[in-house]
């Protein structure tokens, strides 16, 4: 099989040097014997479109959309899978007939870490708290709306906790920081979906004090794999679920459009992804 007919993937945004999708990719395609390649595509905003709508001629069958782009992805994509069309934003980019398609795999990583990681965790009427009103929070509500659980986004401006809440609808109700310690009493989940905590980042200041004894902590955050909130919730004996179960659950979503073969989050890919965190962060 020569280069030019092997399907090839990419990763776009700027910068791009950070990102781990080559590393995820590179190990699923030589795990399954799968002739294939994905490679990162640096790319300015203001060429993004032009990259976008010209991807197959470059000799791509799709690929995954990062910072910045999101949003400009989900205004050039002839179709929007589910996902996409409620959070406003793509990430996950492949080709059906002629048609450009856009997804996004935020919603599934988050819920496919919470039911590996954290199994039983969707009680009879479960309620979630999300902190953040960003891609993330759009994505963890999604997801938890999607299975019927009713959710209280906590932001610290309420104009944007308002706007998702107002977008999603039923189920989903917006709440200033202040009412957070009430919240928790009730929460059966209780996700970051900020990048607070993350390295370079101030640390994410909540009390965990009043928080339900058999909720599940989730954080976002990735880099450290352990956040201060997780370290907490640790401490108090509650299941908690990294942010590097969602990055990787999410990462399938992707693979199976454009390799045709939905792959499986092992413990040697986890350990992969470990070390380069450790390795070019030194976090822990």
């Amino acid at each position: 099989m020569s280069h030019t007919t092997i399907p090839r993937a990419c990763v776009i945004g700027h910068p791009i040097a950070h990102s781990r999708s080559p590393l995820i990719h590179g190990h699923w395609l030589a795990a399954l014997g799968i002739a294939g390649d994905y490679d990162k595509q640096d790319i300015l905003p203001d060429r993004f479109a032009n990259f976008l709508l010209t991807l197959r001629d470059r000799g791509y069958v799709g690929g995954n959309v990062t910072v910045p782009h999101k949003e400009a992805a989900y205004r050039l994509v002839g179709r929007r899978d589910p996902a996409a069309a409620a959070i406003g934003a793509v990430n996950t980019i492949w080709y059906e007939g002629e048609s450009l398609c856009g997804g996004n795999s935020d919603a599934h990583g988050f819920v496919a870490s919470l039911d590996e990681c954290a199994p039983g965790w969707q009680v009879s009427g479960a309620r979630a708290v999300v902190i953040g009103a960003g891609g993330a929070a759009h994505a963890a509500a999604f997801a938890l709306q999607a299975r019927g659980v009713a959710v209280a986004v906590v932001n610290r401006t309420m104009d944007r906790a308002r706007d998702l809440a107002t977008r999603f609808g039923r189920g989903v109700s917006a709440h200033r920081l202040a009412e957070l310690p009430q919240l928790l009493t009730t929460a059966d989940v209780l996700s970051n979906c900020t990048s607070l905590g993350m390295v370079g980042q101030p640390p994410l200041e909540i009390e965990l004090a009043t928080l339900k004894p058999t909720a599940v902590v989730s954080d976002a955050v990735y880099v450290p794999l352990e956040t201060g909130l997780l370290s907490a919730a640790a401490a108090r004996g509650h299941r908690f679920v990294d942010g590097l179960w969602m990055l990787l659950h999410q990462a399938g979503y992707g693979f199976s459009k454009w390799f045709g073969v939905t792959p499986e989050v092992t413990p040697e890919l986890r350990a992969l992804i470990e070390a380069d965190i450790h390795a070019k962060t030194g976090t822990r």
